[in-house]
């Protein structure tokens, strides 16, 4: 019995329940791509990612508007179709064990949420991934206009669930997201996403009492 007034937990999708690839470099191996000229092109300032994957994730831009820019922003080093199929192959798979972390919830009484920094063409795979199906709640920021860890990106999970402050249980892998989530007064639990996800949940579920 959930003896911590918990009575949502939500959660981050890349790192949290699915595989993503981490750098430039794995997403080109993911997409049977080499690796041109040794550059890791994410969060380089002088590649232009940071703001083209922001506008990206906020819906402002296309899929094919964003992979046009970012190759231009390159110099051409990889074209808008290579730059789609990185993006395409970002997902690696579910974390083993998670369907069993979301059911084990939805058994105890409690509403499950996902808050996620994505895309529209991610956000179409998800049905893909049988456990992502049991959960009740669905915010994205493509959908949103809001990315974490932007304090009104976690106010829309309060508005959409009814649920707020110390209620919610939320796990993510960035830091600076779960500093945003405390902020927001909900409790929040850092995950690794190089170890396995479901053992570091059901550890902390068990922490905030959320399961027996």
């Amino acid at each position: 019995m959930n003896q911590a007034g918990v009575q949502l937990v939500c959660f981050d999708l890349g790192g949290v329940l699915l595989r993503i690839c981490r750098s430039w470099a794995e997403g080109c191996a993911a997409a049977g791509l080499e690796l041109r000229d040794g550059r890791d092109l994410l969060h380089r300032p002088s590649d232009g990612w940071n703001e083209l994957n922001d506008l990206y994730q906020r819906g402002r831009l296309s899929r094919d508007e964003y992979a046009r820019r970012f190759s231009d922003a390159t110099g051409g080093l990889y074209s808008p179709e290579e730059i789609i199929r990185v993006h395409e192959a970002w997902i690696l798979g579910e974390y083993e064990g998670v369907g069993d972390v979301i059911r084990r919830i939805g058994e105890a009484g409690l509403d499950t949420a996902v808050l996620s920094n994505t895309t529209h063409e991610h956000w179409l795979t998800l049905p893909r991934y049988p456990s992502l199906q049991l959960l009740k709640n669905r915010l994205a920021s493509h959908e949103l206009g809001l990315r974490k860890p932007e304090e009104a990106s976690y106010r829309a999970v309060e508005q959409h669930t009814g649920q707020a402050g110390a209620s919610i249980l939320f796990f993510d892998d960035l830091e600076e997201n779960i500093l945003g989530a405390r902020a927001a007064g909900w409790r929040a639990e850092r995950i690794d996403p190089f170890r396995p996800t479901a053992e570091q949940m059901m550890t902390a579920l068990h922490e905030h009492g959320v399961l027996a």
